[in-house]
């Protein structure tokens, strides 16, 4: 996803500078960039004085952050933070850190600075999921069962912020996802599951902010259902990415995989 928003950024005719953390961002992006610099993901301070050192003033943030790092042993050492990163860390998401209350918390520093973040979707607004079966593959028999059935708890799920997937078999939910991220709760899905013929849900959060965490899937997505034996994907229309779009839709006919976009009702149920 950061590659294509680059690319649309350049389209627009709009400068990029690009401030890309340390073991998480492609090296690709330098390639693409008026500027380009690494920094650490615990050194937001880092972050700030890079983007002010180019004159950035609206920012997009987009691309996944592996948050089990940070429980890693040796983290302090390993991820040694700046002052303003501790003081956001042990003050101002002290009694919260799940990656809503961390991801504001990062807007709100930006802003401080003088930096606005704008919706990470910007930019790449055509790979937005659509409403309705996106894939010549059609549903399986079943599924649209199961779909209706995971799709109230996949959203208490991502409301309550615990994770935004899970997998459902005869209107049984086999797994839900947390901090181990899509692709490993798949794999654990797969082993749960395995005759195979379940269904994947992914949704947006309710109060869903699109300037950052924005559910995406993509061609590795794809490959993970396949082996672990799923045959349907349904995600939120309008409100999930699908990384290089054709490419991905095209991948899930070929494996047999039917993908939906579902959008969420509105608050009187219509």
């Amino acid at each position: 996803m950061p590659v294509l928003v680059a690319q649309g950024i350049g389209r627009a005719g709009r400068s990029l500078a690009v401030v890309a953390i340390r073991d998480q961002a492609t090296p690709r992006l330098a390639s693409m960039a008026d500027s380009f610099s690494w920094v650490g993901v615990a050194r937001v301070g880092s972050w700030i004085r890079e983007l002010k050192r180019a004159g950035v003033r609206q920012a997009v943030m987009i691309g996944g952050v592996h948050k089990k790092a940070i429980y890693s042993p040796m983290r302090v050492l390993r991820y040694i933070p700046d002052l303003r990163t501790m003081h956001l860390w042990y003050v101002k998401v002290r009694k919260d850190r799940r990656d809503n209350a961390i991801l504001l918390a990062v807007a709100d520093e930006l802003a401080a600075e003088g930096i606005e973040l704008i919706s990470s979707v910007e930019y790449c607004k055509e790979h937005l999921a659509n409403e309705g079966t996106m894939t010549r593959t059609a549903v399986p028999r079943g599924a649209a069962a199961d779909i209706e059935f995971g799709w109230r708890i996949a959203r208490a799920s991502a409301d309550l912020d615990i994770g935004q997937s899970l997998a459902v078999r005869e209107r049984d939910i086999i797994a839900v996802e947390a901090m181990e991220g899509t692709n490993a709760m798949i794999h654990r899905a797969g082993e749960l599951c395995p005759t195979g013929g379940w269904t994947l849900i992914k949704v947006a959060r309710g109060e869903q902010d699109m300037r950052f965490d924005v559910p995406t899937i993509g061609p590795e997505t794809i490959r993970s259902l396949k082996t672990a034996g799923c045959t349907c994907l349904v995600v939120e229309a309008g409100r999930t990415l699908i990384v290089d779009k054709p490419v991905t839709l095209a991948l899930a006919d070929r494996l047999g995989i039917a993908v939906v976009g579902k959008r969420q009702p509105i608050a009187n149920g219509q």
